[in-house]
């Protein structure tokens, strides 16, 4: 059985050992350089104020132009290229942008507004056409879906910033300095395996990610029983060493005695983080659409953009976007400003609110479960469930506002909701299976632990500690089986 339990954990570390190496050194970079995004923080700094002289069509004229047959999800106003638009989002479909002098729908973009896009984004920097793509290293995302295709430009300004700008709307959706691009070939594109998306692979990618992180989690397992077993507490070997083994052996046998355990957690969560056959996905979701009350329709905007910034003006704020919500059919439009401040208008007084009543919240979240149990409470800090993330981090552009209403229901899920008290906005469907997640990945993997997170540097010298450890680990790994393969 013992000689069964060698040659597993060697022929498995022969082909995994240098995967384990590159993640756990791409893991590293990824604590401070993330995979390019564009954050709100970044959206809001480059939008201009919204302008709106002899402007605009109404919101129902813009509906019909944008799509007479489908409801939107989405509806915002910005200036784009110089000009306002309505952007509308439909589930499934292509984003639709319509100029809002004109009320005409806008054709896909070209060339030369995709350089007029790029020049209201930075007015100072030279802009440069870099074409079309579909997808590529920095926009693998599907976030991005519905703005695809994708116009690239490139500025020539200190970070060298490429943009990638919606192909249906003229609206920036993503930008990469050259430190993201540069850090992200031995970052996150390295340990996502993205290189496999680029060689018609895209269809296997996700099934190989998961086989290769599952096959992982048993080379580390049966190395640490391996260890364990070789390891002499009580009389040591001829050498005087509790080890028999020397040089690289060695290395790797107190290696794997040190961190086996992190390193069987950290692949196992790695391997969660893909919702391996579907393990987190609920067998009977919570239907939030009644939420929102209704379809997001002209109706139930009586107040034009125009009156809207009038409004927001009155108390010195200055959107430089708007966005349309319905909460329990009653409708808002949400002003945002460049700092990241909100307000909202409500169409039923016209008062511009810093924040939502908590009972207006709760009554639509109500109205998901009418007959049902609810539980809400409002969170004034940070907890386990609920907390926020540096930007550069996978979920960490999130906005992750306090105070912040939680809802709780008494469905066969149990369900959670989070409600933005300052937009109305539903953060997010916290479920059974997705709070076991969060446990299985994001504490396993990131330790997404609040007494560390909060207390940082002790997190990051936690976290470079740990991979450092399981690089050796993996280095050692690579170096015996390379041996083992010239034999």
């Amino acid at each position: 059985m013992k000689r069964y339990l060698y040659l597993w954990h060697r022929w498995l570390g022969i082909g995994l050992c240098l995967f384990m190496a590159l993640w756990f050194f791409s893991g590293m970079v990824m604590l401070y350089v993330g995979y390019p995004k564009l954050t709100p923080r970044e959206h809001f700094a480059h939008l201009p104020q919204l302008r709106l002289q002899d402007c605009c069509v109404d919101l129902g004229t813009a509906l019909r132009s944008a799509d007479a047959e489908r409801n939107p999800a989405s509806i915002r106003l910005i200036m784009v290229a110089g000009t306002p638009r309505y952007l509308f989002g439909y589930p499934g479909h292509a984003s639709v942008a319509v100029d809002a002098r004109t009320g005409q729908r806008l054709q896909p973009i070209d060339r030369d507004q995709a350089l007029a896009s790029a020049r209201q984004y930075d007015p100072g920097a030279k802009a440069s056409y870099r074409g079309a793509v579909s997808e590529d290293l920095w926009s693998h995302s599907r976030a991005l879906d519905a703005e695809r295709p994708l116009q690239r430009v490139q500025l020539d300004d200190g970070e060298r910033t490429l943009l990638y700008i919606s192909g249906h709307t003229g609206e920036v959706v993503r930008d990469a300095s050259a430190l993201e691009r540069g850090w992200n070939l031995v970052g996150a594109w390295l340990h996502w395996l993205y290189p496999l998306r680029g060689i018609g692979a895209d269809g296997l990618w996700s099934n190989l990610v998961i086989y290769l992180s599952l096959a992982g989690t048993l080379m580390a397992l049966l190395g640490a029983v391996i260890g364990i077993l070789r390891w002499r507490l009580r009389q040591p070997y001829r050498s005087g060493s509790r080890s028999p083994y020397r040089g690289f052996a060695r290395w790797h046998h107190i290696g794997g005695l040190l961190f086996g355990v992190l390193a069987i957690t950290w692949i196992f969560s790695g391997l969660m983080s893909m919702n391996p056959w579907r393990l987190f996905s609920s067998s009977a979701p919570l239907n939030v659409a009644a939420y929102q009350g209704g379809p997001l329709t002209a109706a139930a905007f009586p107040l034009s953009a125009n009156e809207a910034l009038a409004r927001f003006g009155q108390q010195g704020f200055k959107a430089r976007e708007l966005e349309w919500r319905l909460i329990g059919g009653a409708g808002y439009l949400v002003g945002h400003e460049g700092a990241g401040r909100t307000r909202v208008l409500s169409m039923a007084d016209g008062q511009v609110l810093e924040r939502l009543p908590r009972d207006v919240l709760e009554r639509a979240a109500q109205a998901i479960l009418p007959q049902g149990q609810m539980h809400s409470e409002q969170l004034e800090t940070y907890d386990f469930y609920y907390y926020a993330r540096a930007e550069h981090s996978m979920l960490g552009h999130l906005e992750k506002r306090l105070p912040v209403l939680r809802v709780r229901f008494e469905d066969p899920q149990q369900s959670w909701l989070h409600l933005d008290l300052y937009t109305g906005e539903m953060l997010g469907v916290l479920d059974q299976p997705r709070r076991v997640s969060r446990w299985l990945f994001s504490l396993l993997h990131s330790w997404d632990w609040l007494p560390l997170l909060q207390q940082r540097p002790l997190w990051d010298a936690w976290m470079i500690l740990f991979s450092l450890g399981g690089l050796v680990l993996s280095v050692s790994g690579v170096v015996l089986g390379w041996r083992r393969l010239a034999k």
